[in-house]
């Protein structure tokens, strides 16, 4: 008896030590944590709104029990299903062409061999990530406006000029080009740190072989970071519901509703604007689900074909 009390005094002496040696890490978590416990776990009990007929002077647990009333609701609603295939569409969009902008600008960068001119393409390019939603919508409204530059450039070639952010079919490529303006530096430096730590040797060997720059990216520098981009799409994937609802919201009007119309914005306006609170809720609770299913499938279809995971 005397040996078990005496070891575990001895491990709680041990993890005492442990703690004050650790003591500035466990500070620099705390806040994060702090974080995500307000804002990320405590909100889940609003859940529960999505399956009651929620009155904000009875609260939630006050509020009559509905079920699945809202759920069936919105599936049957043209609005939403209009705003969920708008959704789909838009991140299909960015999938398609924000998520390599990033991994082939990298690999130009990583091309350049003066390091004072890839440091300055880099500082330059990752500028626009720090330029608010709003200065870039109002930018971006400048420049397409009837007499903006790109109205001009087409006149002085023989076109004819156009309002495109009245114009419902040129809502997803403005949101995609200015999606890609602003994070393609950004989301590099990831994929640059990746191609950083590839072994030099390699490509020594590969020009002992006569290998040229185009086989040296194919044959090493893309499969070195596979993993990275692996991971990054899986996490993308985490998102495939979740559009930036600033950027939507800045440049919506009523013109362009049947193709800019997607999720939050339709959230918004229902529960909101609307007050349709558990409504809104049901369909926000929806589109978690989904993103949490696409992330599941891929993380799951990636460690089956490239043993390459999250978990």
């Amino acid at each position: 008896m005397k040996n078990m009390a005496g070891k575990e005094k001895k491990e709680k002496g041990t993890r005492r030590r442990l703690l004050y040696k650790n003591r500035y890490l466990y500070a620099m978590i705390f806040l994060p944590l702090v974080y995500f416990i307000l804002f990320k776990y405590k909100p889940m009990y609003g859940i529960l709104i999505a399956f009651k007929d929620f009155k904000v002077k009875e609260g939630i647990m006050g509020s009559a029990w509905v079920g699945l009333k809202y759920f069936k609701q919105f599936l049957q609603d043209p609005d939403f299903i209009n705003a969920f295939k708008n959704t789909i569409l838009l991140s299909f969009w960015q999938i398609l062409f924000c998520f390599p902008a990033p991994i082939i600008f990298a690999l130009m960068v990583n091309e350049i061999k003066s390091g004072k001119l890839k440091g300055l393409v880099q500082r330059v390019c990752c500028f626009p990530h720090f330029v608010s939603v709003v200065v870039t919508v109002s930018l971006m409204i400048t420049l397409v406006s009837k007499d903006g530059l790109v109205n001009q450039i087409v006149t002085a070639l023989g076109g004819t000029a156009k309002s495109y952010m009245l114009d419902s079919a040129w809502f997803r490529p403005l949101y995609i080009i200015s999606d890609i303006w602003q994070e393609m530096g950004w989301g590099a430096i990831i994929y640059l740190a990746a191609i950083s730590g590839v072994d030099t040797q390699l490509y020594e060997a590969c020009e002992m072989d006569g290998g040229g720059r185009w086989q040296k990216l194919i044959h090493i520098t893309l499969p070195s970071i596979a993993s990275t981009i692996t991971i990054m799409f899986i996490l993308r994937m985490g998102s495939i519901m979740t559009v930036s609802f600033d950027k939507v919201f800045l440049m919506q009007n009523s013109n362009t509703y049947n193709t800019s119309d997607v999720i939050s914005t339709f959230v918004y306006r229902r529960g909101l604007q609307g007050m349709q609170y558990s409504y809104a809720t049901a369909v926000g609770l929806v589109e978690s689900v989904i993103c949490l299913f696409f992330l599941w499938m891929t993380n799951l279809i990636s460690s089956k074909v490239s043993d390459t995971s999250l978990y």
